[in-house]
């Protein structure tokens, strides 16, 4: 994917400029991860909307920090019906760590999401988590490889989205790999993802238009797992994502702005 970094917000290159500098894991993890898709049946089974429950203290798009413990927000979030949850690790941006997630997903039973912005092979081994996001504009891009490590020795090498979907399995991890454009969409099926999250957020201009996973589901095989990503605030909303074809929706700022389990209540009836 070429994302140059003339077309990214500002608050964007300075997360991907941050996340270049992040070093991986010393060892390769090996995770159990606990089933996504079979979650996702078992909430539709028992009549619920499928909802992955983002514990996210801030972000740049957000006002304020919310300083709840991550634990209890989470199991509060569980209590609430959620199927999953996305924990953050991304630290300077988002208020996230490896090791509340760590804790999070010793606290819970539901599958676990580790978001953040994921560039090389070693980063995965920083924690264990369910899935692992996979961002197809920022891995393997013109943007990302013309630009040196910390130690200003030149560029480094980065893989490219088939090799961290084949990475990622290989220790266990379900990738979830994030597109925004029908090249994106090309890309992550050709690498093999089949659980796609279609972001209606546009990290260029962090705009958000619902319209964006309305115009992309269709053309997503039957057998790929949809998530709409960002921008459902209401029952409304998700009602519109799932007859869009959503078979989950990831929902951070409108359940974490106020009371987190009545929040995911609301929208997974």
């Amino acid at each position: 994917m070429n994302a140059s970094g003339d077309e990214l917000a500002p608050d964007v290159r300075a997360i991907l400029e941050a996340a270049r500098e992040r070093p991986g894991g010393e060892t390769r993890v090996s995770v159990d991860a606990r089933s996504f898709p079979e979650a996702v049946a078992e909430t539709e089974a028992a009549g619920r909307v499928p909802v992955i429950a983002e514990v996210k203290p801030t972000s740049p798009t957000t006002e304020g920090v919310r300083e709840d413990d991550p634990v209890e927000l989470a199991r509060e979030m569980v209590a609430g019906g959620a199927t999953a949850l996305s924990v953050l690790t991304e630290p300077e941006h988002f208020g996230g760590s490896a090791e509340s997630l760590r804790q999070i997903r010793e606290a819970v039973d539901v599958p676990v999401l580790r978001k953040d912005f994921i560039m090389n092979e070693d980063q995965l081994d920083v924690v264990e988590s369910d899935l692992v996001l996979l961002i197809a504009r920022f891995v393997g891009s013109a943007e990302q490889s013309s630009a040196g490590d910390s130690s200003g020795r030149g560029p480094r090498e980065h893989d490219d989205l088939p090799d961290l979907v084949e990475a990622a399995r290989d220790r266990g991890f379900q990738p979830l790999v994030e597109v925004h454009t029908r090249e994106e969409l090309t890309a992550a099926l050709a690498a093999g993802a089949d659980i796609v999250g279609i972001n209606n957020r546009d990290l260029g201009k962090l705009e958000v238009d619902l319209g964006t996973f309305e115009e992309l589901a269709p053309e997503a095989p039957d057998d790929v797992l949809l998530v709409a990503e960002s921008g459902v605030k209401t029952v409304e909303d998700a009602r519109r994502m799932r007859e869009a074809g959503a078979d989950a929706l990831l929902v951070g700022t409108a359940i974490m702005d106020g009371d987190v389990r009545r929040n995911t209540e609301t929208l997974t009836q």
